[in-house]
């Protein structure tokens, strides 16, 4: 598999895992206010859990495209286009549910003083901020882990 195809192939994998259980947990919280802090912590615990196939996935083409060794700037590249490609999901999942809600967090974040927030251009980015921090340390742990061929080595 090559490296373009590892990376939209756990990328997506992730983000559709990120985007049903970011969809199914918002369907047990109460989204009217954007000051959800048990909805945060929800929300975190599952990117966590969706991206840890971004694990999985420089782990596989190490052992699998590599025989076992990848660089620590190489795995983190991959790492890294993974994250982009879930975060990427994250982000029209959020649109999917703000549309099928008739936006209703959209008018509650401007009723809180956020009146950019009704626009795409302010909020896709800001959307995208919300998972990139968490998407970016899954890649930085699989990279400084997976450099050493020691850690969790191919099975022959």
């Amino acid at each position: 598999m090559t490296q373009t195809r590892t990376v939209l192939t756990f990328g997506s994998i992730s983000g559709i895992i990120l985007a049903v259980l970011f969809l199914t947990t918002l369907s047990f919280m109460d989204t009217s206010s954007p000051d959800n802090t048990f909805g945060m912590i929800i929300g975190f615990l599952t990117m966590f859990i969706a991206l840890s196939v971004i694990f999985v996935g420089v782990k596989r083409y190490r052992d699998q495209e590599l025989g076992g060794v990848i660089g620590f700037w190489q795995a983190l590249k991959l790492g890294i286009g993974m994250a982009l490609v879930a975060s990427l999901f994250y982000v029209l999942g959020w649109e999917a549910y703000l549309a099928s809600t008739d936006y209703a967090f959209v008018q509650s974040a401007i009723d809180m003083g956020y009146p950019d927030y009704a626009n795409p251009a302010y909020r896709l980015p800001i959307t995208f901020t919300e998972i990139l921090p968490v998407a970016l340390v899954v890649p930085l742990v699989a990279a400084a882990l997976l450099r050493n061929p020691r850690f969790m080595p191919a099975k022959v």
